[in-house]
């Protein structure tokens, strides 16, 4: 870098440092609360508005029955279903801040319809499996989890 180059761009930051004052500040301001979900809305998020059929034999959802720490709650979902036939299984917690917790795609190539991770859990609340078929249905089930120490502070 030569010398005129530096001059020139050190010229140009200053401009739009003495022009950047002359911004509202409040053409910037962002709502920093998030908006609570309900855990109706965020089901009728996921189906698209379809009630999902309860299916507990055909959609196995393994947790504590009592987790010792809310945060980090192992949950383990298997649809008992050809893998051709299940698009994702999604994870509601019906009492957290937001209860959709996660969702998974699954394609052919995942071998079975299975998940397994961990999940934050506010409190005692219910958790809900929820398999989105290839035909647009959806089938679900639900498992009390009693937590003894909340994981969301």
């Amino acid at each position: 870098m030569n010398r005129r180059k530096f001059l020139k761009m050190t010229a140009v930051a200053g401009a739009v440092v003495a022009v950047s004052p002359s911004i509202p500040v409040d053409s910037f301001k962002v709502n920093a609360q998030p908006k609570k979900r309900s855990f109706e809305d965020a089901l009728k998020e996921i189906t698209k508005g379809k009630t999902p059929v309860e299916a507990p034999n055909e959609v196995k959802l393994i947790a504590p029955s009592i987790a010792e720490n809310g945060a980090v709650v192992p949950i383990k979902v298997e649809v008992k279903k050809p893998i051709k036939d299940v698009k994702a299984i999604h994870i509601l917690a019906d009492k957290n801040f937001d209860p959709w917790t996660c969702s998974v795609h699954l394609t052919p190539q995942n071998g079975k319809p299975y998940f397994a991770t961990r999940i934050r859990l506010a409190k005692t609340m219910n958790v809900y499996a929820v398999a989105e078929l290839s035909d647009g249905s959806f089938i679900m089930t639900k498992k009390p989890v009693k937590v003894t120490i909340g994981g969301c502070g």
